[in-house]
């Protein structure tokens, strides 16, 4: 499995942009599909953006499509997410996660083997 550690979280307000990153380690990242999660207080784990081990194909849920923006480069072991206008309801948690099967976008939480400890993201109204 690979290590993953993000950064980037704070403090946010509404309409504001912020972007994450998330540093590999330890196996052959470009063999990975990426992913990063968020988990609000309260509520389950959910999917927010997921990116081929090659970089050509994504996938969001319709709740930050067109507002985030996964891509990876695949020579710094680095996966960032560019969150563009962003609401009081995307405060969260924010996780970096790695599965191996690098061709397959998939958005479920058990697909994942790899993740990272997560860096907070607080959007003020």
């Amino acid at each position: 499995q690979v290590q993953l550690e993000e950064s980037g979280g704070g403090l946010m307000q509404a309409g504001g942009s912020l972007r994450l990153s998330c540093l590999a380690s330890g196996r052959t990242f470009s063999n990975y599909a990426m992913a990063w999660f968020r988990q609000a207080p309260g509520k389950e784990r959910e999917f927010v953006a997921g990116i081929s081990w090659g970089g050509s194909r994504t996938n969001y849920p319709d709740s930050v499509k067109g507002r985030f923006t996964i891509s990876r480069d695949n020579a710094k072991n680095a996966v960032y997410l560019q969150m563009n206008s962003l609401k009081p309801e995307d405060t969260a948690v924010y996780y970096c996660a790695a599965s191996q099967e690098g061709w397959r976008l998939t958005s479920s939480m058990a697909d994942f083997g790899s993740w990272g400890q997560g860096t907070q993201v607080t959007v003020s109204s």
